[in-house]
């Protein structure tokens, strides 16, 4: 009776894991759909609006620095309020984004839109890494992160194939933004009817056993003394600022670079999406059976990099210089759920939102700074450097990596 009972609660514990695991996953992966809600009508804007690369880049800062501040103080806000509410609040705002790009008459209806947008993007990673660590098992916990990772590339991979369809369908890329609102609303209605799946008042931190030895309370900023926080922050900017090279300008890099025509290289950031999600999917299982988390890091981003730095040298065959800035989104991708359990052993139980806000922070400080950075190689005419740059900024992710490893051993 009693092997009968374990069953059947196990194979409960397995539906409730798999349930909640598919809604924050589709959750990050509305929330990555959302960072592409400008760059892939980047043409439409020059065209239409007059716009320099080096405005856009500044919408793209403007979206990453209002998340990045956004990020930080929802940790807090999720640890004290509860996570459910935040994202549907989240939701809500990128529904208002959608609506402020479609009515848009120029720059300043346009950072609206990436402000608004920006501002829903802040609260995803504390909400999601605060419901799967108390509601997912902790067996299933590496495989949820990657779930979480492959979302975020398909949101990414999704959102340029989405907004220059509906746009050159229709004839008119304001639709595209019509299309973008439903797709918020649809995301937030579904979560709202199976909000039972995502409520974390019903968890635990670490999976702690009943009756475990409460933690010791601690000032609410003292996660903030520990180096690991601040070095899992750099890694972060410096990863990012290499994916925002790719998302924003490895289109018009590419056109200079080898005469591919932009209807050509405006998937290649789809494409880097969806081998990152390949990259993420292995990523899973490597990081299940290996422990040593930063050389699982340092091999596939490093790899990642050497492609990138081909791609920059010019001296490639057009279709495949395309290709192999695409395929470089395998090595970033299977560094993925490695990196997420990096963050987790790095956050005390109970402050996970916080942790979790400060370190992808970095996330979107790398954006921010790294767009206008990278729109101005381009004005300037160095598209090689777009390439470069991005293969330079994943070298120093690494060395910020292996830190973490170092001070972890200490």
């Amino acid at each position: 009776m009693n092997t009968v009972t374990f069953a059947l609660e196990t194979r409960a514990q397995a539906r409730r894991d798999f349930s909640t695991i598919s809604l924050i996953g589709l959750a990050h992966g509305c929330s990555h759909f959302f960072h592409m809600l400008l760059p892939p009508l980047f043409p439409a804007f020059i065209r239409d609006f007059g716009l320099s690369y080096s405005e856009l880049g500044l919408l793209v800062t403007t979206f990453f620095v209002i998340s990045g501040i956004g990020q930080a103080l929802a940790g807090f806000l999720v640890d004290r309020r509860g996570a459910r509410p935040v994202l549907f609040a989240a939701l809500s705002c990128f529904v208002l984004a959608s609506l402020a790009a479609g009515l848009a008459d120029g720059f300043a209806g346009l950072m609206l839109a990436a402000a608004l947008a920006g501002l829903g993007n802040s609260p995803f990673h504390p909400v999601d890494f605060t419901i799967l660590n108390k509601r997912v098992s902790q067996a299933r916990l590496g495989h949820a992160f990657s779930v979480h990772g492959i979302s975020g590339n398909l949101g990414w991979a999704v959102a340029p194939v989405f907004l220059i369809g509906i746009s050159e369908l229709s004839g008119n890329w304001r639709f595209a933004y019509l299309g973008t609102a439903l797709v918020a609303l649809g995301v937030l209605a579904l979560l709202a009817l199976k909000r039972h799946a995502i409520d974390d008042r019903d968890g635990s931190w670490a999976h702690e056993k009943p009756g475990a030895a409460a933690l010791k309370e601690e000032h609410p900023l003292a996660f903030l003394r520990l180096p690991s926080v601040w070095l899992c922050f750099s890694f972060f900017f410096f990863s990012t600022a290499a994916l925002s090279a790719i998302q924003s300008f490895a289109s018009p890099a590419l056109t200079s670079l080898y005469g591919l025509p932009l209807k050509a290289t405006a998937f290649v950031v789809t494409g880097y999406m969806l081998a990152g999600a390949l990259g993420m999917v292995i990523g899973g299982f490597w990081v299940a059976r290996s422990a040593t988390l930063e050389r699982n890091i340092g091999l596939a981003m490093s790899g990642a990099a050497l492609m990138l730095a081909l791609v920059a040298s010019g001296l490639l065959p057009p279709l495949f210089a395309a290709g192999l800035a695409a395929a470089a989104g395998f090595g970033t991708g299977l560094a993925g759920p490695s990196r997420d359990m990096l963050i987790k052993r790095a956050a005390p139980p109970g402050a996970t939102g916080r942790v979790y806000g400060t370190v992808y922070s970095g996330l979107d400080v790398g954006f921010a700074v790294a767009a206008p950075v990278f729109g101005a190689l381009l004005d300037g005419g160095h598209p090689a450097g777009v390439f470069y740059g991005a293969a330079l900024a994943l070298l120093l992710g690494v060395s910020a990596a292996a830190l973490v490893g170092l001070f972890r051993k200490r």
